[in-house]
């Protein structure tokens, strides 16, 4: 496979396009990210965060975005479900490529499996480019691309966990899934735009042998001060799961939303040791579900989460899917569930901050949410399991927890 060009350098890439039709609510946040480095240290360079707070405004922005765009669109996604949704993306990406915009798209093979190539015809015709990641095959089924990014121009991206479909559009109270995500200003979007770059042009998914065994070039840390952007990958050491677990250790206030919860026993045993030691934790999990096997073996793990003093809530208005990880005075969002997926086999991100405002805004929006969840008592829970209840969360955990990262490391091999 020929490695695609490079996309052409931008020429304008602070251009303001804050003014642009589709910018809704939360004030931006703008860090001064001194000593920015991976390689190499980049010196007084800025981004700017801004919370998302549901997939409506999300989706709306990120149209808002593509529309704007002069120079280079890239957009990676886990799943695209054709309908009025991704109509409208797809007609906005066309219209891109027509004014001379520098055009990608990657879809996961298997998230997006419903979706025909042909789909893509006329943003090929136009001079855009478009890709399957890991293009669906049973000796490889289980490595996804489980990221979400928008990069326009190489100077605002979107992240989060909202996928391109009609089930995002909404609040996620009065109708849609619950999500959320955060628009990004700056030196991370033009880094996720290179990561883009990465997976585009590895997206056939061709591996060195024993990659199991290897730290993956593709596991990084972009770190600041007051920011730091993990890209996870399968392999060993995961950046994303070392700084989440580290964070989680040392933390006294922990707030966690999430739609997919199956951590690994070190994390469950941590979260009680905090609840235990007098510390608060909270979580709020789903109680509707677009994977009801996976809401099964999270409450297998609900006893004895409850019993160290962990508080654990459902949401109940709608399917939740949002990320959320609040430790103390960090904040983490993007992609990542915390469950094997996410922190074992998939590619994901996350972006870690602590400015006190961003961090505070978090809160106040897990607070919010927790008014609409009803909380799981102990004793009322342990009533309520059946026989086959019980047996069932017991062996959708042994498939999730156990099988599942098994069969993804052999096909990793």
């Amino acid at each position: 496979m020929r490695e695609p060009e490079k996309l052409r350098p931008i020429q304008s890439s602070r251009q303001d396009h804050s003014a642009a039709p589709g910018s809704l609510t939360g004030a931006w946040r703008t860090l001064s990210l001194h000593h920015l480095f991976r390689d190499n240290i980049l010196m007084d360079s800025k981004s700017e965060f801004r919370w998302l707070l549901n997939g409506q405004i999300a989706l709306a922005e990120m149209l808002a975005a593509i529309e704007a765009a002069r120079v280079s669109i890239r957009l990676e996604m886990y799943i695209i479900t054709a309908g009025p949704t991704a109509e409208r993306f797809r007609q906005a990406l066309v219209t891109a490529c027509q004014r001379g915009v520098t055009v990608r798209v990657l879809a996961d093979g298997l998230g997006s499996f419903g979706l025909p190539d042909s789909y893509w015809n006329d943003l090929r015709a136009g001079g855009g480019e478009f890709r399957w990641f890991n293009p669906v095959s049973l000796m490889r089924l289980s490595i996804r691309d489980h990221r979400k990014i928008l990069v326009c121009d190489d100077s605002v991206a979107f992240i989060g966990g909202f996928n391109i479909a009609g089930e995002y559009e909404g609040d996620g109270v009065q109708s849609g899934w619950r999500d959320l995500g955060m628009s990004i200003r700056g030196l991370l979007a033009r880094e996720l735009a290179e990561a883009f770059d990465e997976m585009f042009a590895g997206a056939e998914f061709k591996h060195k042998p024993f990659m199991r065994l290897r730290h993956s070039d593709r596991q990084k840390t972009i770190q600041a001060p007051e920011a730091r952007l993990f890209l996870g990958a399968p392999g060993r050491n995961n950046p994303l799961k070392r700084s989440l677990r580290q964070d989680l250790k040392h933390a006294s206030n922990i707030q966690i939303m999430c739609a997919y919860f199956l951590p690994p026993w070190r994390m469950r045993r941590d979260l009680g040791r905090v609840a235990q030691r007098g510390g608060r934790v909270q979580l709020i999990l789903p109680y509707k579900t677009d994977v009801p096997f996976a809401r099964m073996a999270a409450q297998s793990c609900y006893r004895r989460l409850l019993v160290a003093g962990v508080e654990i809530y459902e949401y109940e208005p709608q399917i939740l899917h949002a990320k959320l990880f609040l430790m103390d005075g960090i904040a983490y969002a993007g992609s990542a569930n915390l469950d094997s997926r996410s922190l074992n086999i998939n590619y994901e991100l996350l972006v870690r901050l602590t400015d006190p405002a961003l961090t505070q805004e978090a809160r106040e929006l897990f607070d919010r949410d927790l008014k609409l969840c009803r909380k799981i008592e102990l004793e009322s829970f342990r009533r309520s399991r059946t026989v086959w209840e019980r047996v069932m969360g017991r062996f959708a955990f042994l498939v999730l927890a156990r099988i599942d990262p098994y069969i993804a490391m052999r096909q990793f091999e």
